[in-house]
């Protein structure tokens, strides 16, 4: 009897130094969270027994249980370095479409532009219903996949312009105003405009006083005389203020390079015709050039912004996380992953931040959460352990031996 017991003590001291020797050797492993093993004793009988007469039949492991406690979280700078700050999984599906989770967020883009995993699994992520919102079908995930085209580029539909006409200026009077002819106007300024291939052209807008407080002005494409809109007034009160019905809509300009017609409307709210120097204080416009991806941002809700040399910005997604109502009931799979289980009942998916998920930190890892003093601690203990049911072994050895030198 001893000896079986002993032989369980061995055994249950060099699992528990197993899982200890695990735990370290995984305190540098993003994502890693840490074992203990759980102990039952034996009883040897069965039936019905006198418990206080029973001795016990040594021990057994009953579990390894995963201990899911928060990492400390390390800031790398790489863009697709991701952290949970708080419960949740990171969802990832295998090119078969097996469903894994995992805390370590050292993902990166393979070949095809899909955001994957140290495994190769890819990362789930709501898709885009609204880019403009933007807005997400959080009904289903898709595996989240970064543009590898160039941003389309936005034509210019309006145009706002704010400057001041100076009423010192020379008072022309009524008459033509010729783009070649500096005597035909007072002030004239450039804005830069695109078409729809995304390609720019200069619009120029002269002005023209022609009696007090009353001005005409007049726009032209890419110094084209054929580009050009026929003159308009501008009226202005005793303040200064601009009283002209706005926007002025101006007509279609045909782009030689086979882009669609040009067509904006220029507001000029707030321009003034005060004395002083003609200045321009403001230009806006709304179109843009073709862009290249050059950045990825993922703010702390999950959401993944595509950025582009044009200025622009594109949603991508809303990155998935996943809870269990039984963490521990997960099965370990490698690669710091793990599947649903019985146990662990279905994954639930949510937005980052919604209930029982946490925040998304984007630049950074989660680091084990292996606490080196403890493990060393255990495996003190566990050696102690060992040497113990080892000496039990002993002692019931020179027990059976001394019974046997009985003559």
């Amino acid at each position: 009897m001893a000896f079986n017991i002993a032989l369980s003590g061995l055994n249950a001291a060099m699992a528990d130094l197993d899982i200890t020797g695990n735990n370290i050797a995984n305190a540098s492993t993003n994502g890693f969270k840490s074992s203990r093993g759980e102990f039952v004793d034996l009883l040897a009988s069965a039936g019905f027994v006198i418990s206080s007469l029973d001795p016990g039949d040594g021990v057994q492991l009953a579990a390894v249980r995963q201990q899911f406690s928060q990492g400390n979280i390390s800031f790398t700078g790489n863009a697709l370095d991701l952290a949970i700050s708080g419960g949740g999984f990171f969802s990832v599906r295998d090119p078969n479409g097996t469903a894994a989770y995992t805390r370590n967020g050292t993902f990166s883009v393979d070949r095809d532009g899909f955001v994957v995993a140290p495994s190769g699994a890819r990362l789930q992520a709501f898709g885009v219903t609204d880019p403009a919102i933007p807005t997400f079908n959080s009904a289903t995930t898709n595996d989240l996949q970064l543009l590898t085209t160039q941003g389309a580029p936005g034509a210019t539909s309006e145009v706002d312009l704010a400057l001041n006409l100076d009423t010192i200026d020379p008072i022309l009077g009524p008459g033509a105003i010729d783009p070649a002819d500096a005597d035909t106007f007072d002030y004239s300024t450039t804005i830069t405009v695109f078409d729809s291939l995304g390609e720019s052209h200069s619009a120029t807008v002269y002005f023209r006083q022609t009696a007090a407080l009353t001005w005409d002005t007049r726009l032209v494409i890419d110094g084209d005389s054929a580009q050009t809109t026929a003159l308009q007034t501008l009226n202005f009160d005793s303040q200064g203020n601009l009283i002209t019905p706005q926007p002025l809509s101006y007509g279609a300009f045909t782009p030689t390079n086979g882009a669609d017609p040009i067509n904006f409307s220029l507001d000029l709210t707030d321009t003034t015709n005060l004395s002083g120097p003609s200045t321009v204080t403001s230009i806006a416009q709304n179109g843009f050039a073709a862009g290249r991806l050059s950045n990825i941002d993922i703010d702390e809700t999950g959401i993944v912004f595509a950025r582009f040399s044009n200025g622009q910005s594109e949603p991508l997604g809303r990155i998935a996380l996943a809870r269990f109502q039984n963490p521990q009931g997960l099965r370990a799979i490698g690669d710091t992953s793990w599947v649903e289980s019985f146990a662990s009942g279905p994954a639930i998916l949510g937005d980052p931040g919604g209930a029982g998920l946490g925040l998304i930190q984007g630049g950074s890892v989660e680091q084990s959460n292996v606490n080196i003093s403890e493990e060393l601690v255990n495996l003190i203990s566990a050696q102690r352990n060992f040497q113990a049911n080892a000496q039990v072994i002993s002692t019931a050895d020179d027990l059976n031996q001394t019974l046997l030198n009985i003559r």
